[in-house]
């Protein structure tokens, strides 16, 4: 049963790898990251309330509900639309790999914190010797396949370029960041999880977190963004596929909530990432949803082989 439940992290990862180029080319026609986050979780809130209807659930929470559940509960739709922003921002700054590696070092550090003291709701899984060797193999995987494998001369050059219009401070200080958002990745996983475990269906939780997350980034777009809505001869040309980023988005949010409260947030969180570096492997391999195409190498099948192991380490399964 741990197993099946582990796949479909695994394809919740897939999931969302896919997601990433879909919206990167809304963004280029909308003209605007804001904008296209707007109309990706708009989309989202959208697909996941007509499945909410239609699976006999209400979309949303009673007064006893809200009343009765620390304020906490309500906060990953909040919390997803702050990671979503971050990772905009971050990679200008950082550059791609960091943008990859700091985020999910926070993820699966915060989610082993997450089991170990059975935070927001969690399952506590007491931390023992074989679980802190299970991730430091996923970490060191997780090296290989994003930062060994992806090691180029314009990496090397756009971190000299860092070196030489940031501070020092302030490169320490978005680094630190990364991390955070990272963390606040699996927070939100984790909370969203318990809300499907209150409300009593993981469709009515994650179209709450989704409708949250759509009214934050809306007034990002208002207070951040002033700019009109693109006319229908700017998005001339958009495949029909690019407004489906939401709806992935909403599948994922969907499978980790269904997740967190039957193998627990750190689990779910290494799981995912597995999918999503595997996922983007191929979606780079193929060049889907008009994405740069890119050779599979060596180092990103042995990265993800050293993370599995790493994952059935940390489940005591070898």
């Amino acid at each position: 049963m741990v197993l099946a439940l582990m796949l479909v992290g695994l394809i919740a990862g897939v999931i969302l790898a896919n997601q990433n180029p879909v919206n990167a080319l809304l963004r280029t026609f909308v003209g605007s990251p804001y904008r296209a986050s707007f109309i990706s979780f708009s989309v989202g809130v959208v697909f996941i309330g007509i499945i909410t209807l239609i699976s006999g659930a209400t979309l949303f929470p009673t007064g006893a509900e809200i009343s009765g559940n620390p304020a906490w509960l309500w906060l990953g739709g909040a919390i997803a639309a702050i990671y979503l922003t971050s990772n905009i921002l971050l990679f200008p700054k950082l550059g791609a790999i960091q943008t990859v590696i700091l985020p999910i070092l926070g993820q699966v550090l915060m989610g082993t914190v997450i089991d170990t003291f059975g935070l927001f709701g969690d399952h506590q899984i007491p931390l023992t010797a074989s679980r802190v060797i299970g991730v430091v193999i996923l970490l060191l995987g997780m090296v290989i396949a994003v930062v060994l494998a992806n090691r180029t001369k314009a990496e090397a050059g756009f971190a000299k370029v860092l070196e030489g219009t940031e501070t020092a401070s302030s490169l320490t200080a978005w680094r630190v960041w990364g991390v955070i958002a990272g963390m606040l990745s699996a927070t939100q996983q984790a909370i969203n999880g318990q809300l499907g475990v209150v409300v009593g269906s993981p469709l009515k939780a994650t179209f709450i977190s989704f409708l949250i997350s759509w009214f934050v980034v809306l007034l990002m777009v208002l207070v951040i963004d002033h700019r009109p809505i693109p006319t229908k001869a700017e998005i001339k040309g958009l495949p029909w596929w690019a407004w489906i980023g939401g709806v992935l988005g909403s599948l994922f949010v969907l499978l980790t909530v269904i997740l967190v409260p039957r193998i627990g947030a750190g689990l779910t969180v290494t799981t995912a990432l597995i999918g999503q570096i595997g996922g983007s492997v191929i979606v780079a391999l193929w060049g889907m949803w008009r994405s740069p195409k890119a050779p599979v190498k060596r180092l990103q099948v042995i990265g993800i082989v050293v993370m599995i192991i790493g994952v059935l380490v940390i489940k005591g399964l070898i």
